[in-house]
């Protein structure tokens, strides 16, 4: 067993999306689970918080970290279960999502193309429910393993426990900063199960066969579209998409569109609707606006950019006038979708 080098005073700027120039008290790459089991009790002696990153791409740090931040590096695929029609995959938590996805659809096994090109990783996916184009993970989601971080306890989360809902999981509420997800099981097609209703992702393969269509043409339509509307954070750095698509009730629906005739909504198992918050920001003139060197994207209104490396609080400030402009002017408020440390 290699016990961890644990640094001190360690900038993030390269550890994450935004590229935000922050700096961490104490800093340590994780890869295996006794050394993150020495990581934690070494936050116990020091009695500090604890930050855990995996790619980075969903986090707006916007001060110096006073605690000891994790990279979780933890490599490992394999096949766990196999029967008939299903291949349960177990996939390292440190292991990246897209090479994850490209892995399996190399493999020809179905169910992850909608969610190629999402960055992080594999063990921040579940946190989010991560989902794009009609797909989300507890669609093709078996179980998870994580680490209690107060008793160092392995334990062990089904889809039910994960309370799976839109960009949300059970690690955001009442578990969150509770447990580190150390592995995912992916339960994956051996025949298509293809989801392809998405507008964008309908009108990109129109001209294609259904009937002789690979996975891999559908990672690669699916790859084009995102690399067409988001910027690549090494070039432009962003979280992706910032703001969650707004979920409104029937009442709220009908008085939008009574105003916005072409609003770009999708009604949802319940009834309620679920607002396309890009549309919202395009409408509003937030595409391609820059505010103090930081924009919205030129391409796709929903991504923040950070093309000069702002401060996490000037990317906030930004934020709070996006929020307030869009409640101004829909009396809807947009959610946040990366998670904030202050």
């Amino acid at each position: 067993m290699v016990t961890p080098l644990i640094q001190e005073d360690v900038s993030l700027q390269h550890y994450n999306t935004l590229a935000v120039d922050v700096s961490t008290r104490w800093f340590v790459i994780i890869e295996t689970i006794e050394q993150l089991q020495e990581a934690l009790d070494f936050v116990k002696t020091k009695n500090c918080p604890l930050l855990v990153l995996g790619g980075g791409s969903n986090v707006v740090l916007a001060k110096d970290f006073t605690g000891l931040t994790l990279l979780i590096k933890t490599r490992d695929i394999h096949i766990e279960k196999e029967t008939d029609t299903q291949i349960f995959l177990s996939v390292a938590a440190g292991e990246n999502w897209h090479d994850t996805v490209m892995y399996c659809v190399d493999q020809g096994w179905y169910g992850l193309e909608n969610l190629a090109l999402i960055p992080g990783s594999v063990g921040a996916a579940p946190i989010q429910n991560i989902g794009a184009y009609g797909v989300e993970l507890t669609q093709c989601f078996s179980y998870l393993e994580a680490i209690d971080v107060a008793t160092g306890e392995r334990l062990s989360f089904d889809n039910q426990a994960c309370q799976f809902a839109y960009r949300d999981s059970v690690f955001k509420q009442s578990l969150k900063d509770q447990v580190i997800i150390t592995r995912v099981v992916l339960a994956l097609s051996k025949t298509p199960t293809w989801s392809l209703n998405y507008p964008a992702l309908q009108n990109a393969l129109k001209d294609y066969e259904l009937s002789a269509l690979t996975s891999q043409q559908v990672a690669q339509v699916v790859i084009a579209i995102r690399q067409s509307k988001l910027p690549d954070p090494k070039d432009i750095p962003n979280a992706g998409s910032f703001f969650k698509n707004p979920i409104v009730d029937s009442d709220c629906y009908e008085r939008l569109r009574e105003q916005y005739p072409q609003l770009v909504a999708y009604e949802q198992s319940d009834g309620c609707y679920k607002l396309a918050a890009g549309w919202l920001l395009d409408q509003a003139g937030w595409k391609g606006k820059w505010v103090n060197n930081i924009a919205m994207h030129d391409q796709q209104a929903l991504v923040l950019t950070n093309p000069h490396r702002r401060s996490g609080s000037e990317l906030l400030d930004f934020t709070d006038r996006v929020i307030s402009d869009i409640q101004q002017k829909y009396s809807i408020y947009l959610e946040v979708e990366p998670r904030i440390y202050t």
